[in-house]
């Protein structure tokens, strides 16, 4: 019998008791099927539990803000847009994703100004919910810059590639995605409507940390307009990324074989095992003195060829 596992909350008994607080708590369970049924109970409650649900929209836990948003969602209390409305911008992905979701589901119109605006979220799940919602509005875009945004919050690239210049702009801030896949996508769009304004987006892309966004910039530059001469320049202001020469020597003395390791060469561990049994047997017949006077030398050598491998190896 496993003593330290966690109670299983009764929801239904929480729910017919009306103990909201409880359910609210539940939210915290660390299994996600009793999250799920906290939250379908709140959206159960109706109006009766908004005043408690919109007090725990400034929880700490993610998890109770989920659940709480989700109920919310499912309630559709005019009251509760306004405080959502403000999660659009909090720091959890999850979090502005699901307002967004449950704003649409909602159905307020004050909602649909701050969703558009959201549609330039650097984060590919809350733009998609943005424009899931304002899609649910039935909101029409007022021009082409408005469409290419909610063309990218969908991932919609065929019609963003159709808008031409007008989608240069909400390309940009896609290369502020954190996700590569999404940069790396819109630079190569940027590189099919091979336009002028192009030119800054592809400037950024050279300059992405992630080598296939980079790659996809050098083949959109020429196409926006930058002579193939001046796109070495862009290239180097990209992040440098090497294995550090002074880590891997200092791992390699005082641990002979690490510093091999932190360089992703195999045979590390082989020399590791191998400094191992070679310093316990000489310990268990020549002494500490001995040893270490035999050894720290061949530390050294260590030490000095695993700097020199590192000072050889290109930057990345």
């Amino acid at each position: 019998m496993n003593l330290w596992r966690e109670k299983q909350p009764d929801i239904p008994l929480l729910l017919q008791k009306r103990n909201i607080e409880g359910i609210i708590n539940a939210l915290r369970h660390t299994d996600a099927t009793i999250q799920w049924q906290a939250a379908d109970a709140l959206g159960k409650l109706g109006r009766e539990g908004v005043d408690h649900l919109l007090a725990a929209l400034t929880h700490r836990s993610r998890d109770v803000k989920l659940g709480v948003i989700e109920a919310l969602g499912e309630i559709k209390d005019p009251r509760s847009v306004p405080p959502l409305i403000n999660l659009l911008k909090d720091p959890s992905v999850e979090v502005r994703w699901a307002t967004s979701i449950a704003l649409g589901e909602i159905g307020d119109k004050t909602a649909i100004g701050p969703l558009i605006q959201v549609l330039g979220d650097t984060d590919k799940y809350v733009r998609y919910g943005a424009a899931i919602s304002l899609e649910n509005f039935q909101w029409q875009p007022e021009n082409d810059t408005e469409r290419a945004y909610l063309y990218l919050g969908k991932q919609d690239w065929d019609h963003l590639t159709q808008l031409g210049e007008a989608a240069i702009k909400p390309l940009n801030r896609a290369l502020k995605d954190r996700h590569a896949d999404v940069r790396a996508k819109a630079m190569e769009v940027v590189g099919q409507i091979g336009c002028e304004k192009g030119i800054s987006a592809v400037i950024r892309g050279l300059s992405d940390e992630n080598p296939n966004v980079r790659w996809k910039a050098v083949l959109a530059g020429p196409k926006c307009g930058i002579p193939h001469m001046y796109l070495p320049r862009g290239l180097n202001k990209r992040p440098r990324i090497r294995k550090n020469p002074r880590i891997a020597g200092f791992l390699n003395f005082i641990l002979p074989g690490q510093g091999y390791n932190y360089l992703g060469i195999w045979w590390g561990t082989l020399i590791f095992q191998l400094d191992v049994t070679v310093t316990l047997y000489m310990l268990s017949f020549g002494g500490e003195e001995m040893t270490y006077t035999l050894m720290l030398p061949l530390y050294g050598i260590f030490a000095l060829h695993a700097w020199y491998i590192a000072r050889r190896m290109p930057e990345l």
